[in-house]
């Protein structure tokens, strides 16, 4: 797809990023001061930004590292966190959420970035964008906090649609090591598939029949397939893309957010709990300002919809003005690379078996966008 790129005073093309503000919890105020956060920091980059004109117009204003490099496009009605898809896809055309995906349809900008409801942002952005010749179900791929090097791991799918069977746990391995070289920067990516074991005779039928697919295709999709992981391997260094179905990935995903937020609230009660422990608190700030970094759910927020005809990343609806910049943040990187591009080469290229059975034949579905 080619991206309309405008003019930069400093005379290269500037990369757009269309973004949509209405949706989050937080309101516009909390995307806009994000937006501006990344401005910032990519003085090469530019914003659409979609929702009431005025309101954003105003917002905008006030934030002079947005001068002159962010346009607002109007769209009076927002997608609720509570909207069925299935609504939305017949009666969303005046929102802020379908204007964002439609800027990337037609090349305005590289990515598309939402706080909103994550169903229908997967149904509008299959509807407009449409699936990559020889996907079946796309995914959402998220970044894990790990030991490895890099400090990350990648998930998918953590909720896109609650099934996948044999073709599309392959699918996602392939899309997920693209992901892997492109966003990460590893050339040879070590791929797990996630099961209640390592053992070869555990696992659903359908588990069983993915490890071999991906063990007869892990050269031509150009990734070391590890075999089956267990959920204590998803922050280890052991693997750089963990591959599940959407119940499974986006259950771990909460819990390991939840979790995270309780490891930060026990500490803040420990060491508030008697003298000694405030004092010991103020000793160990700067440890204690790192390890609230390494675990902040901020610093990755934005899962990225992997085997559209554009990228869509969906932020977290929580996010605040640190989360929406990271999620601007890997927009920008993935635009940068031309990941999506590269991305469709490798599904184009990859020797996928497809199933005859009418069952698995679901090229219909609206995949994460069901009722």
């Amino acid at each position: 797809m080619a991206v309309a790129e405008k003019p930069n005073p400093g005379g290269a093309p500037r990369t757009i990023i269309s973004v949509d503000a209405m949706g989050g919890d937080r309101g516009p105020a909390a995307v806009v001061a994000g937006i501006a956060i990344s401005a910032a920091k990519n003085p090469d980059i530019g914003f659409i930004l979609h929702g009431p004109k005025a309101e954003l117009t105003s917002l905008v204003e006030k934030r002079r590292e947005l001068a002159g490099r962010c346009e607002v496009r109007n769209a009076d009605e927002v997608v609720t966190m509570d909207a069925k898809p299935s609504h939305v896809m017949r009666n969303g055309k005046n929102t802020s959420m379908w204007s964002t995906i439609e800027a990337v349809k037609n090349g305005d900008a590289a990515v598309a970035v939402s706080c909103g409801n994550t169903g229908a942002l997967m149904a509008i952005s299959i509807i407009r964008l449409r699936k990559m010749p020889g996907v079946k179900r796309p995914a959402i791929a998220c970044l894990w906090p790990s030991r490895n090097k890099g400090g990350f791991n990648i998930m998918l799918d953590v909720g896109a649609d609650v099934r996948a069977d044999e073709t599309d746990l392959l699918q996602y391995a392939m899309m997920g090591a693209s992901y892997a070289r492109n966003g990460l920067g590893l050339p040879c990516p070590r791929v797990g598939l996630l099961n209640v074991g390592t053992e070869e005779t555990k696992g659903r039928p359908e588990l069983k029949e993915a490890h071999e697919l991906m063990t007869e295709q892990a050269d031509a999709g150009a990734f070391e397939y590890l075999g089956f992981v267990e959920g204590g391997d998803i922050p280890s260094d052991k693997v750089d893309v963990i591959v599940t179905d959407g119940f499974t990935g986006n259950v771990a995903l909460k819990t390991g957010e939840g979790t995270a937020g309780l490891i930060s609230e026990f500490l803040r009660q420990a060491f508030k709990a008697t003298p000694f422990a405030r004092i010991a608190a103020l000793l160990a700030l700067t440890s204690l300002k790192r390890l609230s970094r390494r675990i902040d759910p901020r610093r990755v927020n934005g899962g990225v919809f992997l085997g559209l005809n554009g990228t869509v990343i969906k932020s977290h609806g929580s996010a605040d003005a640190t989360g929406v910049a990271a999620a601007v943040q890997l927009a920008i990187q993935l635009a940068e690379t031309g990941f999506n591009e590269r991305l469709a080469a490798r599904v184009a290229s990859a020797a996928l078996p497809h199933k005859t059975d009418a069952a698995h034949s679901d090229e219909n579905s609206n995949n994460g966008a069901e009722e």
